[in-house]
């Protein structure tokens, strides 16, 4: 009987042990993802639309009764 808790306990140790393990290994590479996209600041490209004008966008006639 126990053989089979010592086998029970060195198992789950070992289990514990890999689950921490992919843990830190996930963390880690999301905070390198994150930090490669953050100096790529995040693939926007303030060239990309120089001519963007918001006030095309802007809203006209909101209150405006039609008579």
């Amino acid at each position: 009987m126990t053989d089979v808790r010592k086998d029970a306990q060195d198992q789950a140790e070992q289990s514990y042990l890999d689950f921490m393990r992919w843990c830190k290994i996930s963390t880690y590479t999301i905070i390198a993802a994150f930090l490669i996209l953050a100096s790529c600041n995040f693939g926007v490209d303030d060239k990309k639309y120089p001519n963007y004008n918001g006030e095309v966008y802007a809203p006209m006639n909101i209150g405006v009764k039609d008579e």
